[in-house]
């Protein structure tokens, strides 16, 4: 699959000691899977789930889902041991764990020839998002929001208005970067109304697609995150009129009332690639 189009609508959060669960995820129609070995596996279980990984990204399965492996922080005993456990193993990247400033990108780097996602969850990591997201070997960004509400002493509201300023920094250093930027999870994994409306708004701020807690959300996720069929039909015959217009000799044409310049049809055909890159993947 062409990496550049490559679909992140729905980022998975996958236990790292459960082996069921990593087998059923085989099997779940997200774009991207997050094995995780951080958060949701309790400390006692750290070494053994560094294992249980292990064994199940060997068996292999994940078909063309982008594979990430969410790592323990370096201010664990656990961080540097999962890297060394599992660098030659394959799957697609590690993923950083409260990353604050490009220092931190830096002492993984050293370790790996992955290629390296950060977590932005921490004012500092917001305030430094430029230098994390402009690291040469830093694939993506994922928005950890859970952690910067908490940080921020913030109120948690359905709008995110006290979240906005951080979220869109974070698409401005990624576009800037030209690397995925994900949006944080939705906690309530039964309000689907809710996610929906959660979706369409990381969507218009930007975002390639969301994290998810649950199988649950994946339908509407991947709904929110994909080209309409409206956008779909548009972006076609926005290409289809620009291209009568060139053969006409303008350089611009004219679509329902509206101007269409080339810079249109550099987003028609980035909507249209998506929409193949999604047929690919669900194929």
């Amino acid at each position: 699959m062409d990496q550049s189009n490559r679909p992140y609508r729905s980022v998975l959060y996958i236990p790292g000691d459960k082996p069921r669960a990593l087998e059923k995820a085989r099997n779940l129609a997200c774009d991207a899977i997050i094995f995780d070995l951080e958060d949701a596996v309790s400390p006692d279980a750290k070494e053994a789930a560094r294992v249980t990984l292990g064994e199940e990204l060997g068996k292999g399965g994940y078909g063309a889902r982008a594979r990430l492996v969410r790592i323990n922080g370096f201010d664990t005993n656990w961080g540097r041991h999962d890297i060394q456990a599992l660098k030659d193993q394959d799957f697609d990247g590690f993923l950083i764990p409260k990353v604050n400033s490009g220092w931190d990108v830096e002492v993984v780097a050293e370790l790996t020839d992955k290629p390296l996602w950060a977590m932005m969850e921490s004012p500092a990591a917001f305030m430094n998002a430029c230098e994390i997201a402009s690291h040469t070997r830093i694939a993506g960004l994922v928005m950890g929001t859970n952690d910067l509400v908490k940080d921020l002493g913030c109120r948690n509201t359905p709008d995110r208005l006290p979240l906005t300023t951080a979220l869109q920094t974070c698409v401005l250093a990624a576009r800037a970067a030209q690397i995925v930027a994900i949006d944080g999870v939705y906690n309530a994994f039964k309000d689907d109304e809710g996610l929906a409306v959660e979706c369409e708004q990381g969507r218009d701020f930007g975002f390639d697609g969301k994290t998810l807690i649950h199988p649950a959300q994946l339908a509407v996720t991947n709904a929110a995150f994909a080209p309409s069929s409206e956008e779909l039909d548009l972006a076609r015959r926005q290409i289809e009129a620009f291209d009568a217009a060139e053969v006409e000799g303008k350089g611009v044409a004219v679509l329902d009332g509206r101007i269409v310049e080339n810079l249109h049809i550099v987003t028609a055909k980035s909507v249209l690639a998506k929409a193949a890159a999604i047929a690919a993947l669900e194929g």
